[in-house]
């Protein structure tokens, strides 16, 4: 292995140099930063993470807590999450808390508890009590994103605004027979997200004078499948039917437009739909959304730990989480 003493011979510093440059900790001056680079980077030099530990007392690592790992927003934020982590020097631990209990209680009462992490970031996940207290017990800066996590620094996204604005903008665009495709019970799990976005909704057509139909509300399960059977429901019986669907993620969204296809609806001539997220295949389908960001979510989650890491608090929080109206081609006026 290449030692720290021979990248200070080839780039004529001393070894406290290359330790100063390579860590980014401490004053060197640029010539001398790029000679230590180019002489590890020709040597083929890595900074050894032990030494790096002892010397620094920090892991340059991140314990990152999913519920799941299939799911696209949650991947797309880790994706956020990583890429600036990485950026910065750090490795990740990624936790997947599974329905399994027992596991679940292991990765808080054991796995975290091994000193193997400078930092924690919980995506999405309502945390108890117990698990917030063993997670404070760590002594370790914890950014949780989804919220509210009393008693954890939180950043959030006001899901009945989203839903609102969805919802304003079908009926902006003169549509009173409105549609939701939600979530059933099983799926409306941490912070009730399904359930804000529902009242969101609710609350815009109350606003407008409208009393949601029964029959125009459709349970799923926030996939595309889910989305297709729900609209196959609310435009394949009997009965009236909607002229819009809000769908409460793109993923439904996205099955409730290939139903309506297979039923013979145009979107958006006979049927106007919109959705929430910010997904990747949008932009194919031409789908409206209320976009909120994954991937910058978890960019701010990281910055915001490493803000704490590095004593600076009031930067790792400004304001709320954002999100935006993109208007595409699957709405039009009633």
């Amino acid at each position: 292995m290449v030692s720290i003493d021979e990248v200070a011979k080839l780039a004529g510093v001393s070894t406290a140099t290359v330790s100063r440059a390579l860590s980014g900790r401490g004053h060197v001056s640029p010539a001398s930063r790029e000679r230590v680079r180019t002489a590890a980077e020709s040597l083929g030099y890595v900074v050894s993470s032990r030494a790096s530990s002892l010397a620094s007392g920090r892991t340059r690592n991140i314990g990152v807590i999913v519920p799941f790992l299939d799911r696209w927003f949650f991947s797309t934020v880790l994706s956020g999450v990583s890429s600036t982590l990485m950026r910065a020097g750090y490795d990740i631990t990624l936790y997947n808390i599974t329905a399994d209990a027992d596991v679940r209680r292991e990765v808080f009462a054991t796995f975290l508890r091994r000193q193997r992490v400078d930092g924690v970031i919980a995506v999405s996940i309502e945390l108890g009590e117990h698990e917030t207290r063993l997670l404070l017990d760590l002594g370790l800066p914890v950014i949780a994103i989804g919220g509210p996590n009393p008693g954890l620094r939180t950043l959030t996204v006001d899901h009945s605004a989203v839903a609102r604005l969805a919802t304003e903008h079908l009926l902006g665009l003169g549509h009173r027979d409105i549609a939701h495709i939600g979530a059933s019970p099983e799926f409306d799990l941490d912070f009730h997200i399904p359930s804000r976005r529902r009242l969101g909704f609710e609350h815009a057509l109350a606003d407008a004078g409208i009393t949601p139909a029964a029959a125009f509300l459709e349970p799923a399960d926030f996939t595309v499948d889910g989305g297709f059977r729900a609209a196959e429901q609310l435009l394949g019986r009997p009965g009236p039917r909607p002229t819009a669907i809000f769908a409460a993620s793109d993923e439904m969204a996205i099955g409730a437009i290939l139903a309506a296809r297979d039923l013979g609806f145009r979107v958006p001539q006979d049927l106007s739909v919109v959705g929430i997220d910010g997904h990747e295949l949008g932009e194919l389908f031409q789908l409206t959304t209320v976009d909120q960001f994954p991937i910058a979510q978890g960019e701010r989650a990281a910055h915001a730990v490493l803000a704490l890491l590095d004593a600076e608090p009031e930067a790792a929080f400004t304001s709320p989480l954002p999100f935006e109206l993109i208007v595409r081609g699957t709405t039009a006026p009633a």
